[in-house]
């Protein structure tokens, strides 16, 4: 993610370095722990946290788990990342939810730190797990925080409590009170408080916040803290933290471009876990906090299980069953197309889900130039079709697609693309459907069946060099050896290949216009 950007490029580029080493000696290992060392601090991670990651790292990094190692620098690699997730927390740590609802849950945090918007997407993410949450208003300072928090709960769908107007008018201590007796006379199994913040730490904000938490105490109360006030972030955290005291963290605005010290001090110097991660302005833009997953972000090997629990909340597996009985009986249409597609925005950003994959982190210029409007263009010409025409694209004569360029805004070579990319992508699924290996334009042949690597193998070994010389026959075969080496992720890690130009391309074309 956006955040750790700067800190990752860094991290990838020194153990690109290290891997180009077979044996590691004290003094590679020095070098690495001091790049290491640089680029926490330049990500605004605290001295105190940077100080012992490093003695930790160094430490195993001379031990005997690297010397009898057979890659020394995989290893350094993965001490690095277990390391990762020790001062991310080490486990992941739910949410706790009172034996006897309502369970109370606390939000404080300085204002402007996404307080209210992540009170809307718990609520939100809490009903689709079952549970019927109420938002109580007790912001009453900031001009139109109430406001802003009913705006957001009809977003969400939420109940809200809000007797006061706010602006500096009522108690807020007093609507926290009333608000979690609401909460059990209507039945609501949650109650999220959002209380005011201040734009720095007082004496004032503190106290109400105490105040707020001692007359309703909550099950759970969450500091929200602003990932890109970097060094500051310690300083607000323990401020809270001896005036307050919080259960759990929440990191918000993981999508700036900020360089994300406050993700990797605040866990460390309080001892208390991060709980949810907020990546965007969306409501479903929140995620609960995987220390383990983040490390491998960083790191750039890839975050693939969130990947697919994004997938699986997203596709319909009845859908997705109906889907794979068309392809393989050759009925997939245009308009199935469609509900794909649509299926696949719910799961949101293409540029979030591509820079998951493992290796991403070398091809951000390529994410960055990933237009996501062209899914909405493609959509736009298929909608324009009449239900006939995306049943059979064959009956598209030229007057049929000069009417759906005008009517989708677009032109008739769009058109004619779209079905173009459509009779190869349907070609490609129908392949797969029947256990087959598809062959992508500009690609070759992917994946593949157990059991049909020898023959291939068979023939590349055939391939190798005939020379009479002996050297010149020697060098060719090392360079046929190399160029079919198998590829892993950012510094090889994971022995996943990570996708090439080639691929993005190709991918833009299934989805957009090339």
């Amino acid at each position: 993610m956006a955040t750790f950007g700067t800190l990752s490029d860094r991290l990838t580029e020194t153990f690109r370095n290290l891997r180009k080493k077979g044996q590691l000696t004290p003094a590679d290992v020095d070098g690495t722990v001091r790049e290491i060392r640089r680029a926490l601090l330049d990500a605004d991670v605290a001295l105190p946290v940077v100080k012992e990651f490093t003695a930790a790292v160094r430490e195993r990094a001379l031990g005997d788990e690297v010397n009898r190692a057979l890659n020394p620098a995989q290893q350094v690699v993965q001490i690095v990342n277990d390391e990762l997730v020790g001062i991310l927390g080490g486990q992941q740590r739910r949410l706790q939810f009172a034996k006897n609802p309502p369970t109370v849950i606390m939000l404080a945090g300085l204002q402007g730190s996404g307080k209210t918007t992540f009170a809307g997407k718990l609520a939100k993410m809490l009903e689709k797990d079952g549970h019927t949450p109420l938002l109580v208003a007790c912001d009453l300072q900031r001009p139109n925080a109430v406001n802003q928090l009913q705006v957001v709960a009809e977003r969400a769908g939420a109940a809200i409590y809000a007797p006061e107007p706010g602006n500096g008018v009522g108690d807020p201590v007093k609507v926290a009170r009333d608000g979690v007796a609401y909460a059990t006379r209507q039945q609501h199994d949650i109650v999220i408080i959002d209380t005011a913040g201040r734009l720095g730490v007082d004496a004032e904000l503190m106290r109400q916040a105490a105040d707020i938490r001692t007359a309703t105490q909550p099950d759970e109360v969450l500091f929200v803290i602003d990932a890109m006030i970097g060094q500051d972030a310690v300083n607000t955290a323990k401020a809270f933290q001896d005036g307050v005291d919080f259960t759990g963290v929440v990191l918000s605005k993981l999508d700036g471009d900020a360089r994300g010290g406050a993700a990797l001090s605040v866990a460390s110097i309080t001892g208390r876990p991060i709980i949810f991660a907020s990546t965007g302005e969306g409501l479903d833009d929140v995620e609960p906090f995987h220390p383990d997953r983040m490390a491998s972000r960083i790191l750039d090997l890839g975050d693939i299980l969130t990947l697919i629990e994004q997938a699986q909340s997203a596709f319909d597996e009845a859908e997705a069953m109906a889907v794979a009985e068309k392809l393989a009986t050759e009925t997939f249409t245009l308009e199935d197309f469609l509900q794909q597609m649509q299926q696949m925005k719910k799961m949101g950003s293409m540029k979030k889900m591509l820079g998951m994959l493992p290796g991403m982190g070398n091809m951000k210029q390529q994410l960055e130039d990933f237009d996501e409007r062209e899914i909405d263009r493609t959509e736009a010409i298929i909608r324009s079709m009449t239900l006939g025409e995306r049943r059979n694209p064959k009956i598209l004569n030229g007057s049929r697609r000069l009417r759906i360029a005008r009517g989708s805004g677009m032109t008739v070579t769009d058109v004619n693309q779209l079905v173009q990319r459509f009779d190869q992508a349907a070609k490609m699924m129908k392949t797969v459907a029947r256990g087959g290996v598809p062959n992508i334009p500009g690609m070759g042949p992917v994946g593949g069946k157990p059991g049909a690597s020898s023959k291939r193998g068979k023939q590349q070994k055939a391939k190798g060099s005939r020379s009479g010389n002996p050297a010149k026959r020697a060098a060719e075969n090392a360079g046929v050896a190399e160029a079919t080496a198998p590829t892993g992720s950012g510094f090889g890690l994971g022995g996943q290949a990570a996708p090439s130009e080639a691929d993005l391309a190709e991918l833009q074309k299934m989805l957009g216009r090339g």
